[in-house]
């Protein structure tokens, strides 16, 4: 009975190690298009942010109004970044820019002082900019409002489009992965049908069969979780090694939080399999087990 139960053992070990590595693969999935989520997120923010509006001022504004302006709207909790360009700064950007010296040519300086706005992500739409020109162009001093607002119409519609694709995809892979998941797991419990239902026949209670199975499968899916989330530290790192510039992108909070969820996932879903695949084994008769 020793050895029969040592060689039970044995046999048992490989269905573990493949529902493990099954299951890590189909977490790794997603937790793949969970860093693609985030970086999306992260770099259709960054191109919100990039989108300057120009606060153009009237000819005869004294430097101190301007600041007055400036310093005023500074606080505004859509500011992102503010700058103020004098008339001497704008031509000298213009000249480094596009390399030549107008001034000289025109003998005076056509282009005017402005306050430059760079406006939070969430600020970045039509209404909401169009409530903020309205705002800034009861100021006296302000002569106009310039933004690309096609641009901004643009960005905003394809972000919400690649943001449709994505929740779909999503929801898909989420339904997949608890599917693969799932099966993986009753698959491995069915090697074990005869042990779990030997055990009944000898008198031991559902919970004293089920405790071993739903603590190996915890410790199972937390396991198959870090293998999962391993592999994605190690893409991660090559990737920011490739290309330095996803640095910027990076949002360890939400990657570290994508990594909880990947955990609590892996686990939930190993438990539940497990639990369930117990209690079925333990409904059938010994003849259905065959």
């Amino acid at each position: 009975m020793a050895q029969s139960g040592k060689s039970s053992a044995k046999k048992s070990k490989p269905s573990y190690l493949y529902s493990i590595i099954g299951v890590a693969l189909v977490l790794f999935s997603l937790g793949t298009l969970g860093l693609v989520v985030i970086h999306a997120s992260k770099l259709s923010k960054y191109f919100k942010e990039s989108i300057e509006v120009q606060v153009i001022l009237r000819d005869n504004v004294k430097e101190s109004q301007a600041l007055a302006l400036r310093d005023s709207i500074a606080h505004k909790p859509y500011i992102k970044s503010i700058e103020y360009v004098s008339k001497d700064m704008a031509a000298q950007r213009f000249q480094k820019d596009f390399g030549e010296d107008f001034i000289k040519l025109l003998e005076y300086n056509p282009l005017y002082a402005s306050i430059n706005i760079k406006a939070n992500a969430g600020y970045v739409n039509n209404d909401s900019l169009k409530i903020i020109e309205n705002n800034l162009s009861q100021q006296s001093i302000v002569r106009e409002i310039s933004y690309q607002r096609t641009l901004v119409s643009k960005l905003n519609e394809n972000v919400n489009k690649i943001g449709m694709v994505i929740l779909i995809i999503s929801c898909l892979l989420a339904l997949v992965v608890i599917f693969l998941i799932d099966n993986t797991i009753r698959l491995a419990m069915f090697s074990n049908r005869f042990l779990i239902k030997t055990m009944q026949m000898v008198g031991a209670t559902r919970w004293f069969i089920a405790k071993p199975f739903d603590l190996r499968s915890i410790v199972n899916g937390a396991i198959s979780a870090l293998i999962a989330i391993a592999g994605l530290v190690a893409i991660l790192s090559f990737a920011n090694k490739t290309l330095p510039e996803l640095n910027g992108l990076r949002d360890n909070v939400m990657i570290a939080l994508l990594f909880l969820g990947m955990l609590i996932v892996g686990i939930c879903i190993s438990l539940f399999s497990t639990h369930r695949s117990v209690m079925k084994y333990l409904r059938l008769k010994l003849d259905d087990l065959y």
